[in-house]
Order: structure tokens, then sequence, then C-alpha cells
């Protein structure tokens, strides 16, 4: 009887072309989580324009690995542009306040930007990225104790930011006329329309 031979076929890897087809179609993504991560638009696109150099020049990346890889050099390009650093627990956490730059952005997004940069770079990484908080603190060169105490206050303060917009908006629902039984504002009503 013949024994079946597993020939395993080399995996494929991404070439430049592949990259520069997943930095063009996920631009949008990739922007943001450059932005998310620098908080400042001018460092978000050298960000994603150093992440674009290091994957088309960088090392053999299979295939099926490339998308990751591309978000993990915008990541490792966006720890060498900002550098966070923890802080001492017994400093408080000093917020990125950005005033009116942050008011236009949604609200989901400023509460992300108002985070100090270690707690944001813990925060976009380990929550929105799902890395390990072993890998966010090899990437971040700090303990996975400084990534667990970043994380919990990131997550306090956006909850915090987000009960702040939530009561903001709606004290400004309640200032608005309110609808009759027939579905019409009282202002409508006013104006007999």
């Amino acid at each position: 009887m013949r024994e079946a031979k597993h020939i395993m076929s080399p995996r494929p890897y991404a070439s430049s072309d592949d990259f520069c087809r997943i930095f063009y179609e996920e631009t949008d993504g990739l922007y943001l989580l450059s932005f998310l991560l620098t908080a400042n638009h001018e460092k978000a696109q050298q960000c994603f324009a150093s992440g674009l150099e290091d994957s088309v020049k960088g090392n053999p990346v299979f295939k099926e690995w490339a998308r990751s890889w591309a978000r993990r050099t915008i990541i490792q390009n966006a720890v060498r542009l900002i550098n966070p650093r923890p802080v001492e627990e017994h400093f408080p956490s000093s917020l990125n306040r950005g005033g009116e730059a942050r008011r236009s952005e949604p609200a989901e997004i400023a509460g992300v930007l108002e985070l100090a940069p270690f707690e944001r770079f813990v925060f976009v990484m380990s929550v929105l990225e799902h890395y390990s908080d072993h890998e966010c603190s090899i990437l971040l060169g700090c303990s996975p104790r400084d990534v667990i105490a970043a994380r919990s206050r990131a997550l306090q303060q956006i909850g915090s930011a987000m009960g702040s917009h939530l009561e903001r908006q709606v004290s400004a629902d309640s200032e608005r006329p309110a609808l009759t039984d027939t579905g019409r504002s009282d202002l409508a009503e006013l104006l007999h329309v």
C-alpha cells in the first residue's frame, strides 16, 4: 500500500504590491489607527507613510498575515514617534487636551484622544487592536503590570468622558421643542405648519 505523502506547498509571501493594495484599500482604517495613537494629524500622516514604507521594504511576511502586519508597522512607527512612557502611580496622569480641535471629533474619538499618551497607546493596542498584555508590554517597553494599570485608567477616563457627553446630549435634547401627541413640535404648532 502506498503511503500518501503530504507535500506542503510554500506559503506565498506578501509582495510590495500586496502592501500597497492593503494601504490603499484600508487607508481610512490605517490612518484612523495612526491618528488615535499619535493624536495629531501631521504625525498620523508621518506614521502612515512610514508604516507603508516599512511594510514594503521590510522582512518577508506571509501573504495571509499582511493586513495584521501593516497595522503592526503603524503601531511600531507610532511608538517610535511618540515614545509613550508609563507614569508613576502616585502622579496623576496628565491629559492630552486638544481643546477646539477635539470638539470637532466624534465623542468616541475625542475620548480616546483626551487620554495621556501611554494610556492612549495601551487602550488602542489592547482594547481596539486586541493585543495581549504581553504583546503590549514588549512593544511599549514596559511591564505587563504597567499595561494593565494604564488600561484600567483609560477605561475609567473614557467611561467618564462618554458619561459627560451623554449628559450634554440629554441636556441639549431637553432644550429642543417637545413633540405633541400628533408628532408635531410645539414650535411647529405655533407657526401653524
